[in-house]
């Protein structure tokens, strides 16, 4: 099973994720983490979560660029997040894709999900705000938007979390949910 988790900052969409992938079972908790440690800032945040996900029984995979390239153990549940950070990382980084980001990242994500039981994505909401931005950050919004409308369109369950309450835009059939939105 595939689901992208959505929200903005704050909504709660972290928890949520983590909370699934428990509810999942019995599986090998596997945590890919993309945020690149750019300063003693984000290198303290990195430690600190992955602290608490250690008490969840995460294992945490650092990756910044270059998902395809991954391969993760057999009955695996996995986490990703975020696609926000890893877009970035893939624009900017000098070993990421470029111009290429949107391929890259969609095939390692179709990499991930033939090697998962459950994958579980996580994203951020950035497109409402009504800023005109620069060129440069309008190719990064252009790029996430169409990585998200994909993974929306193959994820068997799609759901944006407000004020830590899960709205279900997409589930898999069978599924019955209050929330549900289709």
């Amino acid at each position: 099973m595939m689901i992208l988790i959505t929200g903005g900052s704050g909504s709660g969409k972290s928890a949520y994720a983590e909370q699934l992938v428990t509810e999942f079972g019995d599986f090998n908790r596997i945590y890919i983490a993309t945020m690149y440690p750019f300063d003693e800032e984000s290198h303290k945040r990195i430690k600190r979560h992955r602290n608490m996900r250690a008490r969840k029984q995460f294992t945490t995979v650092e990756c910044y660029t270059g998902l395809k390239n991954l391969t993760i153990p057999e009955h695996s549940c996995v986490l990703l997040e975020c696609m926000s950070n890893l877009t970035a990382n893939e624009m900017f980084q000098e070993t990421g894709a470029g111009e290429h980001t949107v391929q890259e990242i969609l095939a390692g994500v179709e990499r991930l999900k033939n090697q998962a039981e459950h994958l579980i994505l996580v994203t951020n909401e950035i497109f409402s705000d009504g800023i005109e931005y620069d060129k440069e950050t309008r190719t990064y919004q252009d790029y996430l938007g169409k990585i998200n409308q994909n993974l929306a369109r193959v994820a068997d369950q799609v759901t944006e979390v407000v004020y830590g309450i899960p709205v279900h835009w997409k589930q898999k059939e069978g599924q019955n949910d209050e929330t549900a939105m289709e």
